[in-house]
């Protein structure tokens, strides 16, 4: 069997990009059953409501949605069960002080197959209050603004 090489994107949480003021990322391994990693192969996964708690110095995902395998059978698992992140101690630690901090929270950006591993991208964030919200839809609107003018300048030159 040749080994995968690469990376290969599964879900991802464009909401959180909107909802939350990034501060830091991380990438980590998550423990899996063998029914996940065939339902997550497929491609099927929601990050939406999905978040990261910190329990006795353990990193444990939350909400994250992994539908069953159809071809499952008693084996098959939960779709919204709680799943172990594999991290090195000094990032949890360094994340659990920091999350403690008000506003702050951890939360899963993307998750993906990494040179065959299922790995997942999360973020210590801050949450944006609703005018920080606007303020970046104006810039993004502005920028696409200014693109569009830029390439129809260009073709009035090249015509």
């Amino acid at each position: 069997m040749a080994k995968e090489k690469g990376r290969k994107l599964i879900a991802q949480n464009k909401k959180a990009r909107h909802d939350y003021l990034i501060l830091d990322t991380y990438e980590s391994g998550l423990v899996l059953t063998g029914t996940e990693v065939k339902s997550l192969r497929l491609g099927r996964a929601s990050l939406v409501d999905g978040f990261v708690q910190i329990d006795g110095h353990e990193a444990w995902l939350h909400n994250v949605h992994v539908p069953e395998y159809s071809q499952g059978t008693w084996t098959n698992h939960s779709a919204r069960r709680k799943r172990k992140l594999l991290m090195h101690r000094a990032e949890i630690d360094k994340l659990e002080s920091k999350a403690q901090e008000t506003g702050h929270t951890i939360v899963p950006l993307a998750l993906y197959f990494k040179d065959g591993r299922a790995k997942v991208e999360i973020a210590l964030a801050r949450g944006k209050r609703e005018y920080d919200k606007r303020q970046t839809l104006r810039e993004k609107q502005d920028r696409r603004e200014t693109e569009r003018a830029i390439s129809a300048v260009r073709r009035r030159q090249r015509g």
